[in-house]
């Protein structure tokens, strides 16, 4: 067994008494947090969230804080995606980019107020990117990363478990829209989204000394609906087509080679900082794109090394994430493959550890 070594650079959340209680079994480093990946098993970890509601510590999706005067003008220099009709209590999608058009994040933008903003990041150093932009163009803007630790609510009884909490006008949030809602006293931003397709919640948690109480709340009033702790699940996240920043895509890649054009405004979205790279992809059209493959035969391995995608003896493309479907009976995988053999059904080869496996990209995006 490979143990992590603690210390301070690695560092706990107000909920990992929590997790370590509820018998996690493995975990990643995500921002230099733990980040817990499977408490049963991975197999039953993703039946569990499919057909009940799970607690997870996704305290590692660090927020970055824009606040001041600049703040919705930096947010804009950082996406190509038009913010102008972005509403106090919204929450967008955002692909963030560099100069060159690179992805540099995938996060959700919180829209708290018109001069403040949270950034809630995949894996990377985001925060160094937007000091730097704020400093070198001057902005009267103070940007941090605050003492917020999100914890999401996941499954098809999420809304059932949020309600005993917080009441019953937590239903009433709409899809990537948040609402204020009251825990021991303290304000909480929660909204409805998530990193799965089971539908839930993420509570932006501000008060690390609530963290427990509000993690023992849910996991006490969810009794009745079979609650577990549980985290992002591989199975899932592949069959609904979330990426993962880091394996599916980097800074190497343009939105729209991750699928991601249709969040890209670059003709409105003036003052982002990759706007003029991204008309130019947006003009010529990408060679290479993510899509959803299929791989045949028994369960594939691990997938943490990039696995090469062949047509005959011509290199055509990259597996970045894979797995056993229990649900649809097969190898489910995301790759990025070149527009010369990016049509559904188009049969490739894929060179796994142990040989090559014949392979499909399927006839629907992602699987569900």
């Amino acid at each position: 067994m490979t143990l992590i070594s603690p210390s301070r650079r690695l560092r706990r959340t107000p909920f990992s008494d929590g997790v370590e209680a509820a018998g996690v079994k493995g975990y990643t480093v995500y921002n230099r947090m733990l980040l817990p990946t499977v408490f049963r098993s991975v197999e039953e970890d993703y039946r569990h969230l499919k057909e009940a509601v799970q607690i997870w510590d996704v305290s590692c999706e660090r927020q970055v804080e824009l606040r001041g005067p600049d703040a919705t003008r930096l947010m804009q220099m950082l996406t190509p995606r038009d913010l102008r009709k972005m509403q106090i209590g919204q929450c967008y999608y955002v692909p963030i980019v560099d100069e060159t058009g690179g992805m540099l994040n995938d996060p959700v933008a919180v829209k708290l107020a018109g001069d403040r903003w949270w950034i809630s990041i995949a894996d990377s150093d985001l925060l160094l990117w937007v000091k730097g932009l704020a400093y070198g163009f001057r902005l009267d803007v103070l940007v941090d990363e605050p003492d917020v630790s999100p914890l999401a609510v996941q499954g098809p009884k999420s809304d059932d478990l949020m309600a005993d909490i917080f009441g019953d006008a937590v239903r009433d949030i709409r899809f990537f829209r948040f609402g204020v809602f009251s825990f021991l006293g303290h304000d909480l931003v929660i909204a409805r989204s998530g990193y799965s397709k089971q539908g839930g919640f993420e509570i932006y948690v501000e008060s690390t000394e609530i963290g427990m109480p509000l993690w023992n709340a849910l996991m006490e009033a969810g009794r009745k609906y079979d609650v577990y702790a549980g985290c992002p699940n591989l199975i899932e996240r592949i069959e609904g087509g979330l990426l993962s920043y880091g394996n599916d895509m980097t800074d190497e890649n343009t939105p729209h080679e991750c699928g991601l054009g249709k969040f890209c405004n670059t003709h409105s979205a003036i003052g982002c900082v990759g706007r003029d790279a991204l008309l130019r992809v947006a003009h010529e059209g990408p060679v290479r794109q993510i899509r959803a493959i299929e791989i045949a035969g028994p369960a594939v391995p691990g997938c943490d090394r990039v696995w090469q995608v062949r047509s005959g003896e011509q290199l055509v493309g990259r597996i970045t994430s894979a797995t056993w479907s229990p649900d649809f009976n097969t190898n489910v995988a995301i790759g990025m493959v070149r527009m010369t053999h990016w049509d559904a059904g188009t049969e490739l080869n894929v060179e796994l550890p142990d040989g090559s496996r014949r392979a499909a990209l399927v006839h629907e995006k992602f699987w569900n």
